[in-house]
């Protein structure tokens, strides 16, 4: 208290003689690329310490993988220095463990609704109620756990990931370099398969915020930029793809309404709630 992809259109199904899917297109500092590459701060394992009268050992362990409860934080923490001296992002793909060294890329799997992430570990805690990870809130947006504030997850050292981003901080190696994008591309497809297949799998007549529907990829990109919460969908119509940039699923139209309002206070003033 963040893996370079090729990001594949993934058709799930047609409605009204329309194809639709969720892609995500990146979005810069703040994609799942950025989850993986150095933003600053340097390689630490460090030494036992002791918070709230409990002794912690931090340690190399390549190996780990645990289940139990995480959750998130953000403003109270927004870009102050982080353990490794990071300053962090709420809206980066980041997150804090007790033990595991600095930075670590881990898998991390919300367990009441499949959604995964991969996220960089480059910071200490938490320390309440036997939680084993604090994630960046935007981490928790797009875990689906935000609103209730915690869930249970399932927690993965990603191996060669870490080990390359260890490599690179301690030999001062570009993030661009061969040998370091080779293991970043490595990442396993499953975590994007997850991901997309939850965005996809909301019950029909959801209700969603549509920030706006463009026809160039990089316009979406840019206007999914300034929302935490947004994602990318396109839509195959008659042969022409567009893609929509939304928010939601919500539970009603009246959340939904409530939340149209927010963004067009925001500047997008086309924003307008939308039923699938």
């Amino acid at each position: 208290m963040n893996w370079k992809v090729c990001w594949l259109p993934l058709i799930v199904g047609a409605l009204s003689g329309c194809t639709y899917g969720y892609t995500n297109l990146g979005f810069g500092k703040y994609d799942q690329a950025s989850a993986i590459s150095g933003q600053g701060g340097i390689y630490k394992v460090g030494n036992p310490y002791q918070v709230k009268g409990k002794w912690y050992y931090p340690k190399e362990d390549y190996s780990y993988s645990e289940v139990g409860v995480a959750s998130w934080y953000g403003e109270d923490f927004h870009a102050k220095r982080t353990a490794n001296g990071e300053k962090y992002d709420m809206n980066a793909l980041t997150a804090a463990h007790r033990t595991l060294p600095l930075p670590s890329i881990v898998k991390v799997t919300n367990l009441q609704n499949g959604r995964s992430l991969v996220l960089r570990v480059n910071d200490r805690g938490p320390y309440a109620s036997n939680r084993i990870l604090d994630v960046s809130k935007r981490a928790a947006g797009l875990l689906g756990f935000q609103t209730q504030g915690t869930t249970k997850v399932r927690v993965e050292v990603l191996e060669k990931e870490s080990k390359a981003l260890k490599a690179a901080l301690l030999n001062g190696t570009p993030a661009s370099s061969s040998a370091y994008a080779g293991a970043v591309e490595a990442t396993p497809k499953t975590a994007i398969k997850s991901e997309v297949e939850v965005a996809e799998s909301y019950p029909k007549g959801s209700y969603f915020v549509q920030i706006g529907s463009y026809k160039e990829s990089e316009r979406a990109r840019a206007a999914a930029d300034k929302y935490a919460n947004a994602k990318i969908y396109y839509a195959d119509v008659s042969g022409e793809k567009y893609y929509r940039v939304r928010m939601g699923p919500y539970a009603n139209r009246l959340e939904a309404e409530e939340n149209a309002a927010k963004v067009r206070y925001r500047g997008a003033g086309g924003a307008k709630v939308v039923a699938d």
